[in-house]
């Protein structure tokens, strides 16, 4: 659940910040949402068969998303078992959002143009963009105005691209 918004639009998920995690604790994050927890030799054993990452530098990454906050720890006998504190959902949702902060509102609309094309979607996920799409049509505005200029002014140069 969202629980708050800085003034710089940084969304905090139960007062962590997800858009701190690297892009290597994010790999750790995905295996144990798919897992729905996991221990060290697991995340270990499954991190390995991708990276050539030594176990000392996983369970560093690991130490660090308990530090942040992303993970809870249960010690089970010699192992930790790793929880995620935030959904996986919560997490891209607020990484998104995160980024699409610091896009101007004229061109938000050609970024997710272009992560369609991109990116594999299956069947299901387009019908309900499409449907989607087809109910904000009714209420959406001609043009989006640009917020790149605190003046009043716009970016007429850089947003025609």
């Amino acid at each position: 659940m969202i629980t708050d918004v800085n003034v710089k639009g940084a969304i905090y998920l139960n007062e962590t910040d997800v858009t701190t995690m690297t892009s290597s604790e994010w790999e750790l994050m995905r295996i144990i949402w798919t897992l729905n927890g996991a221990s060290s030799r697991e995340v270990i054993d499954e991190i390995q068969r991708k990276r050539d990452w030594t176990e000392s530098t996983i369970k560093t990454l690991l130490g660090r998303l308990v530090k942040k906050q992303m993970l809870t720890t249960l010690k089970e006998g010699h192992r930790f078992v790793y929880q995620p504190a935030v959904p996986e959902t919560e997490a891209m949702d607020a990484t998104v959002s995160e980024l699409f902060t610091h896009l101007c509102e004229m061109k938000k609309g050609q970024v997710i143009l272009s992560l369609i094309e991109q990116v594999t979607l299956s069947q299901s996920d387009l019908k309900s963009m499409q449907a989607l799409i087809t109910k904000k049509l009714e209420t959406a505005p001609e043009q989006v105005a640009c917020n790149c200029l605190t003046t009043g002014g716009t970016c007429e140069n850089h947003c025609e691209d």
